[in-house]
């Protein structure tokens, strides 16, 4: 008798312990579970302040949009005149009105490139314009391309009068200097 009770007492000691084991296992289980769950919780955040940073970046240069194309705008204003260019009569912003000019104008006639290499080439004024223009033109798409997650905003400017009008100025300047050899 004693020998089962022994046998009895061991055997519901064994089964605790499995039961221990079975509770310990489903626990750990549980527990990795919710860390996996924290961990992709804590990278979605990450991603969400990542964009919300990159919104707000692309929200300040919205909202100094109108300083940056007045600042372009400037830069375009002696370099028309010199190419005898008239800005486009649509009620577009003057800065778009002003690259449709030019852009429509180097459609019309290629010529137009030609007069502007012979302006950046005889024109020091011209030439710091076209350089001042660039340089903020590019500025202002690489800080759009770095602050734009989904690339759109970016892609529009680079697609556009703007990536356009670079494309052209950069020739001239690249003919210019080429005549200067």
């Amino acid at each position: 008798m004693q020998n089962t009770l022994i046998i009895i007492f061991l055997s519901v000691i064994l089964i605790l312990q499995f039961a221990a084991l079975y509770f310990l296992y489903t626990e750990n289980a549980r527990v990795r579970e919710i860390i996996k769950n924290i961990t992709y919780q804590q990278n979605l955040i990450i991603k969400i302040q990542s964009l919300l940073k990159n919104k707000s970046a692309t929200n300040a240069v919205a909202e100094n949009a109108e300083m940056i194309y007045q600042d372009l705008l400037q830069n375009l204003i002696p370099i028309m005149a010199a190419i005898d260019v008239m800005p486009r009569n649509t009620n577009e912003h003057p800065l778009w009105r002003a690259l449709g000019g030019i852009m429509d104008e180097y459609a019309k006639n290629p010529f137009a490139l030609e007069k502007l290499r012979r302006c950046i080439k005889l024109d020091a004024e011209v030439n710091r314009s076209i350089d001042n223009y660039m340089n903020r033109a590019e500025a202002f798409l690489n800080h759009l391309t770095t602050t734009d997650p989904d690339g759109i905003l970016a892609s529009t400017f680079t697609d556009g009068l703007l990536g356009q009008s670079l494309t052209f100025f950069a020739q001239a300047k690249q003919l210019a200097s080429q005549n200067n050899e």
